[in-house]
């Protein structure tokens, strides 16, 4: 007997259907002797809808009150979810967040989780019913009502089967694996088996949506073995699990891209000590997240500094940064928004040499020119024009083997 976490995401549950569908997949894995803990995202569209309806209060909701309505839509899939198990004759809870209980802190809208209680789940599981927990919910230390952020629910699936001791955490969404880059994107992108901890939290970071990047941090500290399958077959999908020795055989496992940023770059900044703090400070005191980073040679004691954020956080920074480049005496501010980040990705780039070069001349082949770089120990970035975003994809899957049936460096 088995204790399996299971997550089904918000298109997996659309509809009444979907939902009974969900129901008769977990009965039959009940009914093989497994314990079964089934996390669920509220119907597709219903928290957007939500977050329209605050806004049509006004244009900045309190986010107390945001966080108690938008969780209610996890509330609705757990509640259809148990009745749809009982109504096939099994027994069925579901707990909501507060229930569990998912401590968090109090960060409105990003929380993260601090602990999580299994006493009521396992006094279920032991009452031999299937215990349907809300995702995305959880409780801070004053008694309010949290969430957690986009994508939340596989992190609270995740944070479960660690805190449970779970055999496998399944997540099950509407595509049947990861897959060495986008399929819309590259058709000839494969479906991989097995997938490192360290690889997908680079492919969560650089823009691949299959998984919740912080989701993938709990499953990595506490080896909680991921499978990433399809709703709606029954076809093995990609297992992420602890780095092996077979995966450095694979010199790039794939291939992520990312449209969602843009440049900003500073004109000779005077060059002395302490000026990046006074750009930073208050770009990172509101929150915004930097990314890539350069800063050219000195030359007359002036230099340029570029750096790249999220879009949504493109017109913010650009303000906060003119009011600073006005301070210390640098030239004027330029911004980019048509600029996108493509990576590749691989433990094996640990044990090979001249990943970078062949990157780069792959590149150079359709004449697509490169503004940025950033590299890490399995990951190597270039910033380019958005408009080759696509070309630029399927020649980095060409050039590093991916588009065989068999990998490069196999």
């Amino acid at each position: 007997m088995a204790l399996v976490v299971q997550k089904y995401g918000g298109t997996s549950v659309g509809d009444i259907e979907k939902i009974r569908s969900v129901a008769t997949r977990v009965i039959e894995n009940h009914r093989q002797g497994n314990q079964m803990v089934v996390v669920l995202s509220a119907i597709a569209g219903q928290t957007d809808a939500l977050i329209k309806l605050a806004g049509e209060i006004g244009p900045d909701p309190d986010p107390r009150e945001l966080d108690v309505l938008i969780s209610t839509g996890e509330q609705v899939s757990v509640a259809l979810f148990a009745m749809a198990v009982k109504s096939m004759g099994y027994d069925a809870r579901s707990l909501l967040g507060f229930q569990v209980a998912i401590h968090t802190d109090h960060l409105y809208g990003k929380a993260r989780i601090h602990e999580i209680e299994t006493e009521r789940i396992r006094k279920e599981l032991d009452q031999h019913r299937i215990v349907a927990v809300a995702g995305f919910q959880g409780l801070d230390d004053h008694g309010n009502i949290t969430t957690l952020g986009r994508g939340g629910s596989d992190t609270t699936a995740v944070a479960l089967a660690a805190a449970l001791k779970a055999d496998v955490c399944e997540i099950y969404t509407d595509v049947d694996g990861i897959y060495t880059t986008d399929p819309s994107v590259c058709p000839k992108a494969r479906k991989m088996d097995t997938l490192s901890y360290d690889e997908m939290l680079e492919m969560a970071s650089l823009g691949a949506k299959v998984l919740e990047i912080r989701s993938v941090e709990f499953a990595k500290k506490f080896e909680v073995p991921i499978h990433v399958r399809s709703t709606f077959t029954n076809e093995r999908g990609t297992m992420v699990i602890g780095e092996t020795k077979d995966m450095e055989k694979v010199l790039v496992s794939g291939v992520a891209y990312n449209k969602n940023e843009a440049r900003v770059t500073i004109r000779k900044v005077p060059d002395r000590p302490g000026i990046a703090s006074q750009i930073f400070d208050p770009i990172f005191k509101s929150g915004i997240v930097v990314d890539m980073i350069v800063q050219n040679t000195s030359e007359d004691g002036l230099t340029d500094l570029t750096f790249t954020v999220l879009k949504p956080d493109f017109y913010k920074t650009m303000r906060l940064v003119g009011d600073v480049a006005k301070g210390i005496g640098a030239e004027r501010v330029l911004g980019d928004e048509d600029i996108a980040k493509v990576s590749i990705i691989g433990v094996g780039m640990r044990s090979h040499a001249g990943v970078a070069k062949k990157m780069f001349a792959a590149l150079a082949g359709e004449n697509i020119n490169i503004m940025m770089i950033s590299t890490s120990e399995i990951k190597i970035s270039c910033v380019i024009e958005e408009k080759y975003t696509e070309l630029a994809v399927r020649v980095l899957h060409k050039a590093f083997g991916l588009d065989h049936e068999e990998k490069e460096g196999q």
